[in-house]
């Protein structure tokens, strides 16, 4: 099975290319740069074999996108069809979500968050807990029989700096790194320590009281750009994992497939 799968977040987007089910490459651009997004779709499109029964030398492959912005949807759909004369298949519209949903309002959860959580579930299955570190912080609670409970979610890094230095006189915009002491010395190793310190406290509480709630500590993942700062400060996170989005998406395309077939 050969997918592009593609998940459009609100800073960036990352597009992953598998041939016969195996990663080939995933690469992430910004979700302004529409000239970068054209010229990555057609590469990996590019690769894809072409269907030996097929005249119109049509390719044996599928787009497959999970997004939370609309308007970047637009825009990919619009390459796909312009620049490869082809559909998009879009997790929770064309391709249903891979798992249960127990949450009040399951049309308004992100699709990225779903297809995480199942993608993080399919490894573990058993319960398990899902960060994912972008712009917001998505901290979501799968249980033991793969049903999606919710979760929570916090302002990122970025949205947290850039909250600071907009609401205050004298404070500046800085990208938060791994501290280097518990405290600053100085104005941006304070904001440094802060914002740092918040979301890996915020992160500890909540998987605490996850397990409260449980009895047990269930597993922790963590995937997203900004997850890496932290991923070697944490004794309670269990396994990093980059892109973890983009392989849910595949798995979802691929369950869908299986039960279709079925």
């Amino acid at each position: 099975m050969n997918i592009i799968a593609i998940d459009i977040g609100n800073t960036n987007i990352a597009i992953g290319l598998f041939l016969d089910d195996k990663e080939e490459f995933v690469k992430t651009i910004p979700g302004r740069s529409a000239a970068q997004q054209t010229s990555c779709l057609k590469s990996a499109w590019d690769k894809i074999p072409i269907l030996e029964s097929s005249k119109e030398k049509r390719r044996d492959g599928v787009i497959v996108v999970s997004s939370v912005k609309p308007a970047w949807t637009e825009l990919v759909e619009q390459i796909a069809a312009e620049q490869l004369d082809e559909e998009i298949h879009i997790i929770g519209k064309d391709i249903p979500l891979p798992m249960t949903l127990w949450v009040d309002e399951p049309d308004e959860v992100g699709t990225d968050r779903v297809v995480s959580a199942a993608a993080a579930y399919t490894v573990v299955e058993d319960a398990v807990i899902v960060a994912d570190f972008g712009t917001a912080v998505t901290i979501d609670l799968v249980d033991r029989n793969g049903v999606f409970l919710g979760g929570v979610i916090c302002p990122g890094f970025e949205i947290s700096a850039k909250a600071l230095r907009d609401n205050t006189a004298q404070l500046p915009n800085i990208k938060v790194t791994k501290p280097k002491a518990p405290y600053g010395k100085n104005t941006i190793d304070a904001i440094n320590c802060g914002l740092y310190y918040s979301i890996v406290g915020a992160l500890q509480e909540v998987i605490r009281r996850y397990a409260e709630e449980f009895g047990k500590w269930p597993q922790t993942v963590i995937t997203g750009s900004a997850a890496k700062v932290i991923a070697g400060d944490c004794e309670f996170i269990d396994n990093y994992v980059p892109n973890l989005v983009v392989k849910g998406i595949v798995l979802a395309y691929q369950k869908y497939i299986a039960e279709k077939v079925g």
